[in-house]
């Protein structure tokens, strides 16, 4: 998979910046893709951070209406409606926390979680952007640090092994 990353012609440094902001992906898997690459973890934490935050204010700015639209599609129309569905439910707890919880759900690396769900349940709940991104960058920055060290053990490990 790494030659096949390394063969789109893109620096290693581009590479994770533009996976970090893909939905679903998101700084997650370019910490994953730009460790296995090699490159030093403070660098990748850096790059992969603020690709991350990049989007989060445009999808607290622009996602009610992104969501409206897709979700009248008849392509993304079944998707939106899970998908909202899903958020609703985890935003439960955050609505009970705040922007601790906030912080909690985008920080904590497990699927469905990130900045993108973060910011599209703030819209859901109507949060300012003022309380969302802070709480929003305090995840990102939690699941950077969880991932960049889990991933440091996994690669130990693995050359170890090898």
């Amino acid at each position: 998979m790494v030659e096949f990353l390394e063969g789109l012609g893109l620096s290693p440094e581009l590479l994770i910046f533009v996976i970090s902001m893909v939905p679903l992906i998101e700084l997650r898997g370019g910490v994953i893709v730009g460790l296995a690459l090699g490159l030093p973890w403070a660098e990748v934490l850096s790059i992969c951070f603020i690709g991350n935050l990049l989007p989060v204010p445009f999808v607290i700015l622009f996602g009610r209406k992104l969501l409206e639209w897709f979700g009248g599609t008849k392509f993304f129309g079944g998707f939106i409606t899970r998908y909202k569905r899903k958020l609703a439910e985890k935003s439960k707890s955050i609505k009970k926390y705040g922007p601790i919880g906030l912080a909690l759900f985008v920080g904590i690396p497990i699927p469905g979680t990130g900045a993108w769900s973060g910011a599209l349940i703030a819209v859901l709940l109507n949060l300012r952007l003022a309380l969302a991104v802070p709480a929003i960058l305090v995840g990102i920055i939690l699941a950077g640090i969880i991932m960049t060290l889990g991933m440091s053990g996994v690669l130990g490990v693995f050359e170890a092994v090898v």
